[in-house]
């Protein structure tokens, strides 16, 4: 796969499941209706970039054809990059396209997501590209509209344990997604494609409490304090600021929000992204929260020149200051001014053991 447009950059950016897929489906239907498979294909994507693709494997029998393009996710931080997705094509007599899961795909069992359950666990988007593509390459041939299309992914059911898949409900595999074809480099936007599916899914069940947490350890006590299910559990991550912004518009009753001290600390400072890189903890800032909730001179001090939030959670400890309970307020104000006013939101700070360090609420 060619990446042209990119080389100024520093970082190089890749294509979805999606986009492999189509590409994936183009050479196999070259294959059936011309009689070859080609070594490359140049697909549209729908943002009218035309990126070329290399076939790394194919098969061409009689009445079908299968082809193989390796994803590439660019400098994306994605599980799939590497992945083998395939596409194997047959002719059928419906005059339509359709679409079946295998090896390594997931299907649906839940509601609230873009396709219906039972469906394959392949998005609208990856969907309409594949029959626009196979039924293009169709009428320049002479050849029928309909087509049967099965997309795999080898060792796909291995792969979507990295991922939130079994949360949403989809079974089996991974999901063929993608919006515009393109991974942009730590966009991360599969990680929040499955925040806003995560909420989807919690609505189409009528759940109405949600929880959003920065990892393991905040979500194991969130749930375990609150008795909520694992699919009312959304994989939060660093991505506060897209959760709260999605239940703006798909609000739920309740959301808690939880993790750790410092996280939380990005958050009480107005930060959104919560990763390391591109949020820091202002300590002259944590200096003067410790200083309205009692802290002296010296314990002030001491923040400033503090080099983790850790550091300074334990000093206000040692001195039964109420740093954690102060931080944990200012981030629940935050996060209630960035989502749905219906939305009554509140924050739990844990330890990095799971102990319970702070709950604000409303």
């Amino acid at each position: 796969m060619t990446d042209k447009s990119e080389r100024s950059g520093t970082l190089r950016r890749g294509w979805t499941t999606g986009a492999c897929a189509t590409a994936a489906c183009h050479a196999a239907c070259l294959g059936l209706v011309a009689g070859r498979i080609p070594t490359h294909v140049r697909i549209t994507l729908p943002r009218g970039e035309q990126p070329e693709f290399a076939i790394v494997d194919s098969d061409l029998e009689t009445h079908s054809a299968t082809a193989t393009v390796e994803k590439d996710a660019g400098d994306d931080p994605d599980v799939t990059h590497g992945a083998l997705i395939s596409a194997t094509l047959e002719r059928n007599s419906l005059n339509r396209v359709r679409f079946f899961a295998g090896s390594g795909v997931g299907t649906v069992t839940l509601p609230g997501l873009p396709i219906g359950v039972g469906e394959p666990a392949i998005n609208p988007v990856p969907r309409d590209m594949m029959t626009s593509t196979v039924q293009g390459i169709a009428a320049e041939h002479g050849d029928v509209p309909g087509w049967d299309i099965t997309v795999s992914v080898r060792d796909g059911e291995r792969i979507a344990r990295d991922t939130w898949n079994g949360r949403l409900g989809i079974v089996g595999g991974l999901s063929i997604l993608g919006t515009t074809g393109i991974v942009r480099p730590y966009s991360c936007a599969a990680w929040i494609h499955s925040i806003h599916r995560g909420v989807d899914v919690a609505r189409a069940r009528g759940r109405q409490h949600v929880a959003g947490c920065t990892g393991a350890t905040s979500e194991g006590l969130v749930r375990a304090h609150y008795g909520l299910d694992e699919t009312d559990m959304l994989d939060m991550g660093d991505f506060v600021g897209p959760l709260l912004k999605y239940l703006r518009q798909h609000p739920v009753s309740r959301l808690t929000l939880g993790g750790g001290f410092g996280k939380f600390c990005k958050l009480a400072q107005g930060h959104t992204d919560l990763h390391s890189k591109r949020s820091q903890v202002d300590f002259s800032w944590l200096a003067e929260q410790v200083a309205s909730v009692g802290g002296g001179d010296a314990l002030q001090a001491a923040v400033r020149a503090a080099n983790t939030a850790l550091d300074v959670l334990e000093q206000c400890r040692n001195e039964q200051i109420p740093i954690a309970e102060h931080v944990a307020t200012l981030a629940r104000q935050q996060a209630q001014a960035l989502t749905d006013p219906a939305t009554s939101v509140d924050v739990v700070i844990s330890a990095r053991d799971g102990a319970l360090l702070a709950v604000a609420t409303p």
